[in-house]
């Protein structure tokens, strides 16, 4: 079957002047012309355009295109497995790249109006890095870690104050709780749990009793995360997580 320049210009995606600078440079010569004569391209010429197009996306100079696809020993398999090394390596590199994006949009994760003085400002003496980084690890590519970053995206320097405030507030009162000695399983510890998971819906992303549960086990067994818990007081995490599953257990 053949094709006429105008048809090949829309398969590929280039323009009619380019085709006929391809052929006037004898890169890509159409095998055939009509009565008229016009190009006329058939399915060798656009197995020839296609490997062209592919060495020129990935930034190979003209001259140099020709030597390739002009090479007497290669077969059409020989350039694809070529291109397949060559596309492996550009896609390394645009992940490298992507990182690298993605490592400067965390410089802006906190809230976009916040230096990285004002973050410590408002976390105190907490690395808030840390516990991004630690999230990441954790829940990085859940829906729910998504719906996190979107959200705080969003959250400006005064947000993350009231945050951090009305995290303070709920680890004195946990505090006090368990100063007076009341069991994971009592009213106040499931209250007070039940205030945990709600401060993470409003903040974070819908914390359902079954992934409160679940947050709870990993206050425990995680040691960075057990840290921040028992920094507030000793044998908290492990008291948090008992009445995590005490207040899902009082829902259900």
């Amino acid at each position: 079957m053949e094709h006429s320049v105008g048809q090949v210009a829309g398969f590929a995606g280039v323009t009619v002047r380019t085709l006929h600078h391809y052929d006037g440079i004898g890169l890509l010569s159409p095998s055939g012309r009509s009565h008229a004569g016009h190009r006329r391209y058939n399915d060798a010429d656009l197995d020839r355009l296609q490997q062209l197009l592919f060495y020129r996306e990935l930034g190979f100079p003209l001259d140099e295109i020709a030597v390739l696809l002009d090479d007497p020993d290669a077969d059409p398999r020989e350039h694809l497995r070529r291109q397949h090394a060559l596309l492996s390596h550009r896609i390394a590199e645009l992940r490298r790249m992507a990182a690298a994006v993605e490592t400067a949009m965390e410089a802006r994760k906190m809230g976009i109006d916040l230096t990285p003085e004002e973050k410590f400002e408002v976390f105190g003496d907490k690395d808030p890095e840390a516990h991004v980084e630690e999230a990441e690890r954790l829940w990085g590519g859940t829906g729910s870690y998504a719906e996190s970053r979107r959200r705080a995206a969003r959250y400006s320097k005064e947000d993350w104050q009231r945050m951090r405030a009305e995290v303070a507030s709920w680890g004195e009162r946990y505090d006090a709780l368990m100063a007076a000695g009341e069991p994971a399983t009592g009213e106040r510890a499931m209250d007070l749990a039940e205030e945990h998971r709600l401060h993470i819906s409003a903040w974070f992303y819908d914390c359902t009793p079954e992934i409160h549960r679940g947050l709870g086990e990993m206050y425990v067994a995680d040691p960075r995360l057990k840290a921040f818990y028992e920094s507030v007081r000793a044998g908290l995490a492990e008291h948090l997580r008992d009445a995590i599953n005490a207040n899902a257990q009082r829902r259900e």
